[in-house]
This record gives structure tokens, C-alpha cells and sequence, in this order.
């Protein structure tokens, strides 16, 4: 036993020391190449640009970066190779690139730029994206395997091959393999081309298919090529097979994303139209009050942008709901029972907290800052990616919903609301003080919407006339759904954010809208009441 663990200790010290003396190897190669920068010509740089990248060692990308970059000089006292930045005195910082030692500033005058041209630097770039192929983080070899795919060069192509077999990540080994197919499938025998074109059947890259496109186009006529010609075809329908499915699904996203806002727009509004019976047209300001709120919050506290919507949810809830109870209390209780004054009396609202909003922040669009976890996409293959800030406004959206569920089903209150909307003579006569439940209904809906205005905030920009635009989807979305149905109103707005987003891409914007229109017109003459209507006694 002695023996055997004398003998693995003299192995781990010899392979240590070899690869200690390979690694000084290594460097005394590339201090000797890095010697050479300043004195070589530059129809010579190439040759001595690949021996550096060729070295594989640390400091090969703080060479080729600034060489790439144009800020790569020497010293003219001493011909050493260094890094140089301007700085504010006007004189260049320094950086030996190969210790990375920072040296004193100095003038112009003390230095030379190692001379390079465009030929050089598209060279040095696919150099230093064939060295993140050996990368240790998964990502940094992800994404450089991707910018390969888009722009192939023969280095690149022999990394691939010699990597793949080691390569432990099957996403980075599967996009090597395409790599290698596409290659085979420009360069290769009509065998090797047949056999290539069967493997990148189904694959949703954007090169493979072009690449498909291109190979078919350029193919004689001719009856031996009439099996690889079959097979191309076949492999360019099945990749349009997948992006015609994954569209579907991309325009089913984004119609439930809108349907998101146009829920959030709305349920706020369903609740204040079924129990009041008020036709409010300045419920759009409250969610413009809203979003001015996450835009003020985010002035306030210019270091918690992260933080920010979390904050402005709450806010933007007590702010809008404030404002719907003082609009209730001051005009609304006056009116009752008289729609067409409710909405007059609206409309002149809106005006006077747009014209409000304007003489405090002035006319101009607002600019609202997404925190760093809603930005980015999620993405599920190269034809399908889901936006961040789509997918957070939807969970949002049905969080918002749910929760308003359970206080009206579950809470004193949401009991009071539902007696007074069902039947407002009755319910007084069982004490319940209706004009209290309208205030606390009426801040609760308007509450609701400046949280519509925090959500819509991260989609377009903040604005007076953000909830105008909104206005008018948010009363079909009522009306369609059912007046005062919570899940009616779920149901609209899906079905006319859906419908109208799968109409978008063949009609356009306009004419999908007023499809959309005058099939909820023909619908509301056959069910007036809407999907879900209003039971009981007093539905009518």
C-alpha cells in the first residue's frame, strides 16, 4: 500500500510540473509573438495574429480586444505592447497586456498604435469567437457557437470539429452538429449533401432553412438530382410546417397578452357599471393616474428601479382608488339613476385630470423604466420566444382577477357589493348603507384600474391620453362579458385580445379592429345581455 500510494503521489507531481512547464511554454511563446507586434508589417499581421490566438492562453483576448478595437499601442522608448485609454487629462492610461500591470499616463507623443485594417479585424473577431467555443461558462460557448452558425468561417468550422466530441452541453453540441451540416451541405458530395439535408430537417434556425432555400435554387435540374432535390423540399416544408404552428402560438400569446390589459382595463369597470349602474368615462384617467404614479416613484427613488413596480402597485391602488372615491362622493351620488348625466359628468372629469396631468408634468410623454427581470424573453426554440414583460402582465393580470374574486366572494364586503347589485331597495332594507358600499365599490374599481395603469406603463409610453385609447375596448369588454360578471369579463377580454391579434397579421391594426366591432354588434343583438348575464329578480 506503501508502494501504491508512493507511486500516485510521483504521478500527480509529474503531471503537475508537466503541465506547469507547458503552461511556461505557452507564455514565453506569446511573449516572444507580442514582441513582434510593433516591428511587423502590416501585410504580415495576419499570420502572426493567429500564432497569438493559437497559444490559448489567458491573455490572448486582452491582446486581440483592444488590437480589434484600435487601442492597442507600444511604448516608443521600449517597444512595449500596452493597452491605452484616454483619459480626462488628455493623456492615455496604460495596461501591459500581457501582466496587466496599470503603468503611468502618458502623452501621445510617448506612444505608437500597432497598425490593423477591416481584413485584420473580421480575422481578430472570428478568432476571439472560436476561442469562446473553449469557454468554461456554458453561455459565453452558447452564444459564441451561435454567432458562428450566422456568420461561418473555416477556422471556426475545424474548432467545431475538433470540439464537438467533447463537448458535455447538448444544446451547444446539438448547434455545433448544425454547424458541421450546413458546412456539409455546401461543401460535400451529393451523398453527404443527401444525408445533411435529411438531418436539418425539422431545425428552426433561420440559417438552416436559408441555407436549404439556397442549396435547392442552385441545384441543376437533372435526373440524378432528383432524390437530393425531393429531400430538400421536404425538409424546407417541414421547418415551414413548425414556423406556421409556432406563429399560431405567438399570436396566441400576444392576444392574451393584450386580452391581459384589456382585463386589467375593464374588471375595475365591471364592478363599478354592474353594482352603480354608472357609465364612467373618466375610469381611463385612473389608469393614467396610475401610471404616472410608477413614473413618479421611479423619480423619487432613482435607485430602486427593481423595486419600483412593486412599490407603485400599492401606490398606484391608493392613489386612483382616492381619486374614485372623492369623484363618487362629490359628483356621482348626485346622479344616481340618471346614466346619460353620469356619463356628461364623466367625461368632463377626464378632461380636467388630463388638462391636471398636463400643467404638472407637462404634455410630453413620460418614459417609464423596466426593471432588469422584465426585460429579455423567454426563449423556447429559435422561432419562439415569450417576452418578459407580455408574460409577467398576464400572471399579473389573473392575480389581480383571482384575488378580486375572493374579496367579493369571500369578504363582508364583496357580500354588501353583490346585495346592492342584485337587488339596492332590498338590500337597504336589511341596513345595508348602499351609498357607502357605491363609494368603497366605485375607489375599489378605480383602484383596480391605476393598477391597469402600473401594468400598462411597461408598454407604451406614460402619457395624458394613456387611458383614452383604452376606454372604449374596456365598456365592449364590460358589455360583451355581461354586465358586473367577473368571469364574463375574463372571457371577453381573452376572446378579444385573441381575435383580435390573429386578425392583425392579414388586415392590419384598423380593419381587425373594426371587424372585431361590428361582430360584437351583431353579437350583442342576439344575446343583449352578454355571455354571462346578471340572475336574479332584479336582472332586468
Amino acid at each position: 500500500m506503501l508502494r501504491l500510494f508512493s507511486l500516485l503521489f510521483f504521478c500527480v507531481i509529474s503531471f503537475n510540473a508537466s503541465a506547469a512547464v507547458s503552461e511556461t511554454q505557452d507564455n514565453s511563446a506569446l511573449v516572444a509573438l507580442v514582441e513582434q507586434l510593433p516591428s511587423t508589417k502590416l501585410n504580415k499581421m495576419a499570420p502572426l495574429i493567429k500564432a497569438i490566438a493559437a497559444t490559448s492562453t489567458p491573455q490572448v483576448q486582452d491582446i486581440l480586444q483592444p488590437l480589434m478595437t484600435g487601442d492597442l499601442y507600444y511604448l516608443k522608448s521600449n517597444k512595449q505592447v500596452v493597452a491605452a485609454h484616454k483619459n480626462e487629462q488628455n493623456q492615455y492610461q496604460l495596461t501591459d497586456v500581457l501582466t496587466a500591470e496599470v503603468l503611468p499616463a502618458v502623452a501621445k507623443s510617448a506612444i505608437k498604435k500597432v497598425r490593423t485594417n477591416n481584413r485584420l479585424r473580421g480575422q481578430i473577431r472570428d478568432l476571439l469567437a472560436n476561442l469562446d467555443l473553449t469557454h468554461q461558462d456554458k453561455t459565453v460557448r452558447l452564444e459564441a457557437v451561435k454567432q458562428l452558425l450566422q456568420n461561418p468561417n473555416q477556422t471556426g468550422i475545424t474548432s467545431v470539429t475538433n470540439l464537438i466530441k467533447g463537448e458535455q452541453d447538448e444544446q451547444v453540441r446539438e448547434l455545433m452538429l448544425v454547424i458541421l451540416l450546413i458546412d456539409q451541405l455546401d461543401t460535400g458530395s451529393t451523398a453527404e449533401k443527401l444525408s445533411a439535408a435529411q438531418q436539418l430537417s425539422g431545425r428552426l434556425e433561420s440559417k438552416v432553412k436559408n441555407e436549404l432555400v439556397k442549396q435547392l435554387d442552385l441545384l441543376p435540374e437533372q435526373p440524378e438530382n432528383e432524390e437530393l432535390r425531393a429531400v430538400l423540399s421536404q425538409s424546407i416544408d417541414d421547418i415551414e410546417q413548425q414556423a406556421t404552428v409556432y406563429g399560431l402560438v405567438e399570436n396566441l400569446f400576444f392576444g392574451l397578452s393584450l386580452g391581459s390589459v384589456l382585463l386589467l382595463a375593464a374588471i375595475g369597470l365591471a364592478i363599478t357599471f354592474g353594482v352603480m349602474g354608472v357609465i364612467n368615462m373618466a375610469h381611463g384617467e385612473m389608469m393614467m393616474l396610475g401610471a404616472y404614479t410608477t413614473y413618479v416613484i421611479q423619480q423619487m427613488f432613482p435607485n430602486l428601479i427593481e423595486y419600483s413596480l412593486l412599490m407603485a402597485v400599492p401606490a398606484a391602488f391608493l392613489v386612483s382608488g382616492f381619486v374614485g372615491v372623492l369623484i363618487e362622493r362629490g359628483v356621482i351620488r348626485f346622479l344616481k339613476g340618471r346614466p346619460l348625466e353620469t356619463l356628461l359628468a364623466t367625461f368632463g372629469i377626464s378632461l380636467i385630470l388630463q388638462q391636471l396631468v398636463r400643467s404638472v408634468f407637462s404634455p410630453l410623454n413620460r418614459q417609464v423604466q423596466a426593471p432588469q427581470w422584465m426585460t429579455g424573453s423567454l426563449e423556447i426554440n429559435p422561432m419562439l420566444s415569450l417576452t418578459y414583460n407580455r408574460l409577467y402582465i398576464i400572471l399579473f393580470a389573473l392575480m389581480v382577477f383571482f384575488s378580486l374574486l375572493m374579496i367579493l366572494k369571500k369578504s363582508s364586503l364583496g357580500l354588501h357589493v353583490r346585495a346592492v347589485s342584485q337587488n339596492r331597495d332590498m338590500a337597504r332594507a336589511l341596513s345595508i348603507k348602499s351609498s357607502w358600499v357605491d363609494a368603497i365599490t366605485f375607489g375599489l374599481g378605480s383602484g383596480i384600474a391605476g393598477i391597469a395603469g402600473v401594468a400598462l406603463s411597461q408598454l407604451t409610453n406614460v402619457g395624458p391620453n394613456l387611458g383614452q385609447a383604452y376606454i372604449i375596448d374596456s365598456f365592449l369588454v364590460v358589455v360583451f362579458g355581461g354586465v358586473g360578471n367577473l368571469w364574463g369579463t375574463l372571457v371577453a377580454a381573452m376572446t378579444m385580445g385573441t381575435f383580435n391579434k390573429f386578425l392583425e397579421p392579414s388586415m392590419g391594426p384598423v380593419l381587425s379592429n373594426i371587424i372585431v366591432l361590428v361582430g360584437l354588434v351583431l353579437f350583442i343583438q342576439k344575446r343583449p345581455k352578454g355571455l354571462f348575464p346578471q340572475k336574479g329578480r332584479s336582472a332586468d
